[in-house]
């Protein structure tokens, strides 16, 4: 049947499915309601033309697509405050509506939506990272417009099941790691490993580090900084090595971490540099700038911090910062005894 045959108004669009072959979706008209789901491209079946003759009955409202609807959330106050968060948001939010830039909105409403967008997330199924962060966005997405703006009455795109699971107690920059950076590396990526196994700090903290978050106590000095993921002051005591890093800054430099030239540092830079020169120093391609955090629970257990303390300021559980720092302990058998004496220690505190 030619498309001249069908309904006048109607709007027809191709979804492919995860499993191969595809369906075709039918709506009354473009942004209206669907009325029809099948796999011929034009169909004859009777109930059809029943289906499409009540669905036409219904007032036309004003066309909500969803690329509007995307666009809208983009320039909301619901988007995250992060940078690095915002374009990650910014990227899937993007792919979401280019896939669904044919469909209104209320097709959200549907329960059968469910099953397409779990289509659409299982390009990314040989990444589970991803194929979780794209559900995250979608469901995001769809809370802030039935929630916030009111532009759908609800939606079954919540609760997707999570397949990425990360552990990385184990993996920490022992003594002979930060040796191995301290024998081949500029002086910049010293600093910026030393930084983040002193401190604990992410990446996007650590890069805007800078005198003016140092201050004095009864006892040394202390950093107190506002941490951009949890919007939390942090405050961390300064270290033997973090006194000597800081003190080394020339005084005419706010910036505790600047590039080769001396300049800002973005956080790729700061990680792509030092990965540069783990690869040069051979070793494992694991570490990352932010497995750090792992080698500062134990700094910071080590400048008498209890583990609460620790977990709150690295965002963990107290029973994943004990794990981690008894990893450690256990990788770096010059200070396995004094670790595990203080850790025990910490743990009668915590019981």
């Amino acid at each position: 049947m030619a498309r001249r045959d069908l309904p006048k108004g109607v709007h027809r669009v191709r979804r492919r499915l995860a499993g191969g072959g595809s369906n075709w979706h039918f709506y009354v008209w473009r942004g209206g309601p669907r009325f029809w789901t099948g796999q011929e491209r034009c169909p004859i079946d009777p109930d059809f033309f029943i289906a499409f003759a009540a669905a036409a009955e219904r007032p036309k409202p004003v066309e909500y697509m969803t690329p509007q609807m995307v666009d809208d959330f983009l320039s909301s106050a619901e988007m995250p405050k992060a940078d690095r968060t915002r374009r990650d948001y910014r990227l899937w939010a993007l792919r979401f509506a280019d896939e669904f830039k044919d469909d209104p909105a209320a097709m959200f409403e549907e329960r059968e939506s469910r099953a397409e967008v779990n289509d659409w997330r299982a390009r990314w199924k040989h990444s589970p990272k991803q194929y979780d962060y794209a559900g995250t966005v979608v469901t995001r997405i769809l809370n802030w417009a039935r929630d916030d703006a009111g532009k759908i009455r609800d939606h079954h795109c919540e609760r997707f099941r999570k397949v990425y699971q990360a552990d990385r107690a184990d993996i920490v920059w022992t003594p002979a790691d930060r040796e191995a950076i301290d024998a081949l590396a500029p002086l910049w990526v010293r600093r910026i490993l030393t930084a983040a196994c002193e401190t604990g700090l992410r990446p996007g903290d650590l890069i805007r580090l800078s005198r003016s978050h140092i201050e004095a106590t009864p006892k040394g000095r202390r950093i107190k900084v506002r941490t951009n993921k949890r919007k939390r002051t942090a405050t961390i005591p300064v270290t033997p090595a973090m006194a000597t890093l800081i003190d080394s800054t020339p005084k005419d430099r706010m910036l505790i971490l600047v590039n080769a030239s001396g300049r800002a540092l973005t956080e790729h830079r700061a990680s792509e540099g030092l990965r540069q020169w783990r690869d040069k120093a051979e070793l494992s391609g694991d570490l990352r700038l932010q497995d750090a955090r792992g080698t500062a629970a134990t700094r910071l257990l080590n400048a008498d911090l209890s583990l609460a303390e620790i977990a709150s300021h690295m965002g963990w559980s107290v029973r994943h910062a004990a794990a981690v720092i008894e990893h450690y302990a256990r990788v770096s058998p010059d200070e396995s005894d004094a670790v595990l004496t203080k850790l025990a220690r910490a743990k009668g505190a915590e019981a």
